[in-house]
C-alpha cells in the first residue's frame, strides 16, 4: 500500500508522526528514515497485529500468542521491499496477586527486549508466569519480538550452519602468529560469506534500524506511547530510541547497558569489556576456592587457575567426549561470567572431570545438536551484521594484535576471545555508520529507570554511568557488590521494588539508589567420580 492511499485516520497518524518532536533537531530538515517510520507507523497502526499460534506452539503455554507486523526494510523507501517481524504477547492477568477479588487495572502493553544483537525476545513474555513478575504481569500485556535478522523475522546467514559448530581446537591465552593469522582469514571468509547470502540487504541490518522497527511495533500494538524493558543490548536499543522518539516515550527502564558514548560503541567497548571479564574471572575462582572442600580445586584463585590450565592441557591431548576441548572449555566459563547461577555447575564439572568423570563436563561444555546448528549459526550471523554495521571498526589486523597483545599481559581471560567474535567487523563488506550520540536535555524525556550490577562483565557499570549522565531525568539504581548481567525482575527484591514502583506506579527514587546485591551461590556437591 502506497502513501497515498491510507486511510484518512491513518493520515491524520502520518501528519502527527512527522511533526512529532523528537524525530528531528527543531529547525533542521526531517530526514527520509523519519518520514518513512512515520508511514510504516502509520500502516502498522491501521493494520493492527492478528494474534494466534506461536511458531513450535506445541511447546508453549496457550496463553503466548504470535501476530506478525510489516516493515521496510530500508526506510528512506518505505514502499519498497518489506519484511515481516514476529510478536508475541502475553494479555494482562489483571489478577491482584495479593488476592482479595479485586481486578488490577490495565496498563497497556510492555515491550521487553533482552539482550544480543542476536537474540529475541520472542518467548520473553513468559516470565510473566514466575512469581517476580506476577505484578507487572497482572498490570500489563507483555510483548516480546523477533528483531529483523532473527528467526522467523527475515532471518541472515553467513554460513551453512552444518559447518558452524567447530570440533575441538585450542584457545591461546597469547596466540602465535600462525593462529592469529588462522582466525583472520577465517573471519574474512566469514564476512564475505554474509555478503553473499544477504547482498545489499546487509547494510539495513543495524540499531538504528531495529530502534524504527520498535516505533512500528508500538503503532502496530495500538499503543500512542512506548512503555519498554531493554536488558543489556535492548538497553542500548531502548537508548536509541529514546533519542530518536522521546515524545513517543511512557516509561523505559534500561537494565544493564553498555557504554553509548559514540567513541565507545563497538571496539572501544570490547576492550573494556575484556577488562571488566578478567576482574569477574577472579571473582569465580575467589568463590571456587572458597569452596575448596566441596570441589578440592584449590584454595586460593591461583591454585583454582592451575586447576583449569591443567583440564584444559588435558583436553588438549585428548578431547572430552569427543567434542569439548580448550576452547570449549573456555566458552562453558566464559558463560558463567554473565550469571553466578552458573558458578557451582561449572565449578562441578571441572572438578568432575580432574577427577576423571567428564560427562558433567561434556554435558555443559559440549556442541549443541545439529538441529540447533541453523538457529545458532542465525544468532550469531545477526549479532555480527548489527555489531559491524552499527560503528567504523579498525581495518587493519595489526591494530587488533598491537591492542589486544597489550590487553592481554594484564587480562588474559577474554582478551582474545573478544577479538574472534568480532574480527569479521575489520572486513565487514558493508558501509559502516557513526553511532548516535544519544542525549537528551530536560524535560525531553519523561523520567526513565537504569538499573546497573556494580561488578557486571558484559556491560561494565561505567556504561550504566554514562547513559545516565546523558539521560536527563533518569534514576540510576545498582545492585552493590553483584556482578549478574541483567539485574530486573530477578531474585533481588530492593531492585524489584524500585522497578516495580516505576512501571506500575511511575514512581522513581528521590536520587539514585543501591540495593545490597544478592547472595552467593550456595556450593553443589559432587558425585563421587572414578579416580583419574
Amino acid at each position: 500500500m502506497r502513501a497515498a492511499a491510507l486511510l484518512p485516520a491513518a493520515g491524520s497518524l502520518l501528519l502527527s508522526a512527522l511533526a512529532a518532536p523528537g524525530q528531528t533537531v527543531p529547525g533542521t530538515p526531517v530526514t527520509s528514515e523519519a518520514r518513512g517510520t512515520a508511514v510504516a507507523a502509520a500502516r502498522a497502526a491501521e493494520a493492527g497485529i492478528a494474534f494466534g499460534r506461536c511458531p513450535g506452539a506445541e511447546d508453549l503455554p496457550a496463553a503466548l500468542r504470535c501476530g506478525t507486523v510489516s516493515v521496510p526494510l530500508d526506510y528512506a523507501h518505505p514502499d519498497g521491499e518489506q519484511i515481516t517481524l514476529t510478536v508475541s504477547r502475553m494479555r494482562a492477568t489483571h489478577e491482584d496477586p495479593r488476592g482479595g477479588g479485586r481486578g488490577v487495572p490495565g496498563q497497556g502493553a510492555l515491550v521487553h527486549r533482552t539482550g544480543g544483537p542476536g537474540t529475541g525476545s520472542l518467548y520473553v513474555p513468559l516470565t510473566g508466569l514466575m512469581p517476580q513478575w506476577r505484578r507487572i504481569a497482572a498490570a500489563y500485556d507483555l510483548i516480546g519480538y523477533a528483531p529483523r535478522g532473527v528467526a522467523p523475522s527475515a532471518p541472515l546467514s553467513c554460513q551453512d550452519p552444518k559447518s558452524f559448530f567447530e570440533g575441538p581446537r585450542p584457545a591461546p591465552a597469547h596466540p602465535s602468529d600462525a593462529f592469529k593469522k588462522e582466525r583472520a582469514a577465517e573471519a574474512e571468509a566469514y564476512a564475505r560469506g554474509c555478503h553473499e547470502r544477504a547482498g545489499d540487504a546487509l547494510r539495513h541490518y543495524r540499531s538504528l534500524d531495529d530502534a524504527r522497527d520498535l516505533d512500528v511495533v508500538r503503532a502496530a500494538l495500538g499503543e500512542r506511547k512506548l512503555t519498554f524493558m531493554g536488558t543489556s543490548y535492548g538497553a542500548y536499543l531502548g537508548a536509541l530510541y529514546a533519542e530518536l522518539f522521546p515524545s513517543h516515550v511512557r516509561r523505559m527502564v534500561f537494565d544493564s547497558p553498555a557504554d553509548p558514548a559514540p567513541e565507545q560503541v563497538g571496539y572501544r567497548n570490547g576492550l573494556d569489556r575484556a577488562e571488566a571479564f578478567e576482574d569477574r574471572w577472579r571473582d569465580l575462582r575467589e568463590w571456587i576456592a572458597g569452596h575448596d572442600d566441596v570441589y578440592g580445586l584449590g584454595g586460593t584463585p591461583g591454585q583454582v587457575q592451575r586447576s583449569y590450565d591443567r583440564a584444559s592441557a588435558r583436553l588438549a591431548r585428548r578431547p572430552a567426549g569427543g567434542t569439548v576441548g580448550p576452547a570449549q572449555l573456555h566458552g562453558a566459563f566464559l558463560r558463567a561470567v554473565y550469571d553466578d547461577v552458573y558458578w557451582p555447575y561449572r565449578a562441578e564439572a571441572l572438578s568432575a572431570y580432574l577427577k576423571g568423570d567428564p560427562q558433567p563436563l561434556v554435558d555443559q561444555a559440549g556442541t549443541y545438536p545439529e538441529e540447533e546448528a541453523a538457529e545458532a549459526e542465525n544468532a550469531d550471523a545477526a549479532r555480527t551484521a548489527v555489531e559491524c554495521n552499527d560503528a567504523p571498526w579498525p581495518t587493519e589486523f595489526r591494530v587488533w594484535d598491537r591492542d589486544h597483545t597489550r590487553l592481554a599481559r594484564r587480562a588474559p581471560f577474554a582478551a582474545w576471545d573478544d577479538v574472534w567474535a568480532h574480527l569479521p567487523c575489520a572486513f565487514w563488506p558493508a558501509p559502516r555508520q557513526r553511532p548516535l550520540d544519544v542525549r537528551t536535555g530536560p524535560g525531553e524525556l519523561p523520567p526513565t529507570l537504569v538499573l546497573a550490577a556494580e561488578r557486571d562483565a558484559v556491560a561494565p557499570y561505567d556504561g550504566a554511568l554514562e547513559l545516565h549522565r546523558r539521560l536527563s531525568g533518569s534514576v540510576l539504581v545498582t545492585e552493590r557488590g553483584a556482578g549478574t548481567h541483567g539485574v530486573g525482575g530477578g531474585p533481588d527484591a530492593c531492585v524489584d521494588g524500585h522497578l516495580e514502583a516505576y512501571l506500575l506506579e511511575g514512581r522513581l527514587p528521590a536520587r539514585d539508589a543501591s540495593c545490597p546485591g544478592r547472595p552467593e551461590p550456595a556450593p553443589r556437591r559432587t558425585a563421587t567420580a572414578p579416580a583419574a
